[in-house]
């Protein structure tokens, strides 16, 4: 949805909840998104997976890399005649093709994995915000995007904290027997 009308629909929304709850407070709490994806421990921990998980690809891709420079050295030297030149010149061009190919496929794995990561986590984030948002009285939470949120509306910390108590009684039932 654009911004633009989010932003409507939030200005539609507090201003029915203030006429239709004249008597009552409107409690409005805000989450900065951005910062729950970059401090949560159950990110932190999905990217430590995914950085074991891809490592050993990376360092056969940078393997490669070193050979190919190896050989590019080589070929700087001078001393080859000419069919040895060719042929190492080819040599070299296939493996920068296998090396960018390579990358490239590491690169489009880890960003969908990444994806996925963080799709899977969106529940438990979403969740977290709810049971927040209950347990302190909130009517409406608001999240990152937005255009204007004060700092004395921003729960983000509860949000991570809330994560932190979870991430913990999870890594807890990982040990139990």
């Amino acid at each position: 949805m654009p911004l633009i009308m989010r932003t409507l629909l939030l200005l539609v929304l507090i201003a029915v909840a203030s006429t239709s709850v004249s008597a009552q407070q409107l409690r409005i709490g805000y989450v900065d998104m951005k910062q729950v994806l970059d401090n949560a421990p159950q990110v932190l921990a999905g990217r430590e997976k995914l950085d074991q998980e891809f490592r050993p690809r990376n360092d056969a891709i940078m393997v490669e890399e070193e050979r190919a420079n190896t050989l590019e050295q080589r070929l700087a030297q001078g001393d080859l005649d000419e069919e040895a030149k060719f042929r190492l010149e080819r040599e070299v061009r296939e493996l920068q093709r296998s090396v960018n190919r390579q990358r490239e496929d590491l690169r489009d794995e880890l960003s969908f994995r990444r994806t996925e990561e963080v799709q899977r986590l969106e529940d438990q984030i979403n969740i977290a915000v709810q049971e927040i948002a209950r347990n302190n009285g909130y009517d409406l939470i608001l999240s990152s995007p937005v255009v204007y949120a004060d700092q004395s509306l921003d729960i983000t910390s509860l949000i991570l904290q809330q994560l932190q108590i979870e991430f913990e009684a999870d890594q807890q039932e990982l040990l139990l027997p």
